[in-house]
């Protein structure tokens, strides 16, 4: 590059000073520093709620996701999607710009309304504002009413909306306050005292791990109860490729989904991100309504599974008492590599529940907790869990902190590995530590999102990734005498 080409840097920094930061950041000083920071957040563990919103749409059959707000914000949701899950993620916008921000954004909405019904062909559109029409005040209420006065969509078709406003909550919140809106909107009318579907209804909450979907399936046929699946995506981002696009694969169906006030009982499996879903079904219906935590490990299988044997009136299955005392064995024959080993985790409240309890139940020390946006209810709840077991013992819990803080701990405090998504690679690198994948989103890995971390299979899966890691490690880090067949 010529001297007249060359481009010239607003500020010089020395390569001493460059140096200097770089060692300081790693220091006690600076950790204080780190954790005593309160306006900036850097690296955030979640996402936004119009994201989740979007999940909850998608789990619903021929379901479109309509995304109120700018073309920017739809373009995020859809892209991280596409990552994770390498599948398309349809959804439309109705691409508010500085016009609906000074003017509302009742316009926008109704002709995308209009075109999305007319080129898509929906059986419902899911409706989740994003920041701009949260500031300004816009209500969809009305929006949508003087849409259908309007005749720009029909009378009886279903467009239930959220308001998800992006600068509050998380993903799960989203998630949450979408799931209520559907099941409120489909469900409305069609409550009869005295009637009972004979299904269970079980509510997998904010997860984006497909094989998580079908081990529940599996685990609930083994039974031979008749069940449904609220918020379904299995074969969403994991239909078959066979030549022929489908917009919209699989998802609950709408028809099954408004029978949920009449379900014989109703199982949840994250307390956290289906909260509100959760209090309205306790409030509208008059059927059992049980929360669980997710079954991660063996522990919280046995009791998810327990409690459906009660609901349903069946037994156990043989299958699944035999897949037990296999993941029972596979966690005693392989231990010994998780034993004593001190993790640093990440993730959603619900998701840190389950790997914790396994990790407790392998021997292995959760030595640092992290969850970016957390209620003193869920660090009470994971203290407690902690307290189960002598390798809860000195064990940390972080709430409302960032990856940049998961830093400054993993440099001062270390521990073996972290356990967590994708965004955890940047502070697992400098800490020079491996990271295990589990999560969402995983954007640098292939298939994890297929391989389920829930059930005894999930505890086998889970045990097998983090165990293997380790012994790879040892293999590409010792000296050649010790490079053994047998580890």
């Amino acid at each position: 590059m010529s001297a007249e080409t060359a481009i010239k840097k607003v500020t010089e920094i020395p390569a001493g000073e460059v140096a200097r930061v770089r060692e300081w950041i790693d220091t006690e000083e600076y950790r204080e520093k780190n954790f005593a920071r309160q306006g900036l957040v850097i690296n955030p563990a979640h996402g936004c709620q119009p994201l989740g919103a979007q999940l909850a749409a998608y789990g619903f059959e021929e379901t479109l996701p309509f995304v109120h707000g700018s073309q920017g914000c739809a373009s995020y949701y859809r892209s991280t999607f596409n990552r994770h899950f390498r599948e398309p993620a349809p959804a439309v916008s109705d691409a508010m710009t500085e016009d609906g921000a000074v003017f509302g954004g009742q316009n926008n909405l109704h002709e995308g309304l209009e075109n999305a019904f007319a080129l898509y062909k929906p059986k419902m559109m899911a409706v989740f504002t994003s920041c701009m029409p949260e500031v300004i005040g816009d209500d969809l209420t009305s929006f949508i009413r003087n849409a259908k006065l309007k005749e720009l969509i029909p009378q009886d078709f279903p467009v239930p909306y959220a308001n998800t406003p992006s600068f509050n909550g998380t993903h799960i919140h989203g998630y949450d306050a979408m799931l209520k809106s559907i099941l409120e909107y489909l469900s409305e009318g069609t409550k009869v005292e005295g009637k009972c579907s004979g299904k269970l209804n079980l509510i997998p909450g904010f997860d984006a791990n497909t094989g998580n979907y079908r081990e529940y399936k599996r685990m609930l046929e083994a039974f031979d109860a008749p069940y449904t699946i609220l918020a379904d995506i299995s074969e969403t981002f994991d239909s078959p490729l066979d030549g022929t696009y489908r917009p919209y694969p699989g998802g609950t169906p709408l028809a099954e989904a408004a029978e949920v006030l009449n379900a014989k009982a109703i199982v949840s499996v994250q307390k956290y991100a289906t909260a509100n879903t959760v209090k309205w079904l306790g409030e509208a219906s008059d059927k059992p309504m049980e929360v669980m935590p997710m079954p991660m490990g063996i522990a919280k299988t046995d009791a998810f599974l327990l409690k459906v044997s009660e609901l349903t009136g069946k037994p156990v299955p043989e299958s699944l008492k035999k897949e037990r005392g296999r993941a029972v064995d596979a966690m005693t024959d392989a231990h010994q590599y998780l034993h004593g080993k001190k993790f640093a985790v990440f993730g959603d409240p619900d998701y840190l529940l389950g790997i914790v309890s396994f990790l407790l139940e392998m021997g292995a020390k959760p030595y640092h907790v992290l969850c970016s946006r957390a209620t003193k209810k869920f660090e009470k709840d994971m203290k407690a869990l902690l307290e189960t077991s002598p390798y809860g013992k000195g064990c940390n819990v972080w709430v409302n902190r960032d990856l940049w803080h998961m830093r400054s701990l993993l440099v001062t405090d270390p521990v073996d590995a972290m356990i967590g998504d994708t965004h955890g690679k940047f502070a697992a690198r400098d800490a020079k530590i491996p990271l295990i994948r589990i999560g969402f989103p995983i954007i640098d890995r292939v298939n994890l999102h297929r391989i389920p971390v829930i059930g005894y299979l999930g505890a086998i899966n889970m045990l097998t990734s983090i165990a293997n890691k380790f012994l790879d490690i040892v293999d590409e880090t010792c000296e050649d005498r010790f490079f053994e067949m047998m580890r």
